[in-house]
């Protein structure tokens, strides 16, 4: 089974609805800066799973 998905898409989504979220005041500055935070730490840890996931050994 193959499905096309591609977590720098995923992150550009993620980021915009977080950006949103404080543009309108829904979340505070803190708030803010402690979400991104947990983004880029989900983003890099998906890289990590997905990274050589479809190598094949010689």
């Amino acid at each position: 089974m193959t499905y096309n998905f591609d977590p720098d898409r995923w992150y550009e989504t993620e980021r915009a609805f977080i950006e949103a979220r404080f543009q309108s005041g829904a979340i505070s500055e803190p708030e803010y800066e402690q979400a991104l935070n947990n983004l880029d730490k989900k983003h890099h840890e998906m890289w990590k799973r997905l990274d050589g996931s479809y190598q094949i050994k010689p």
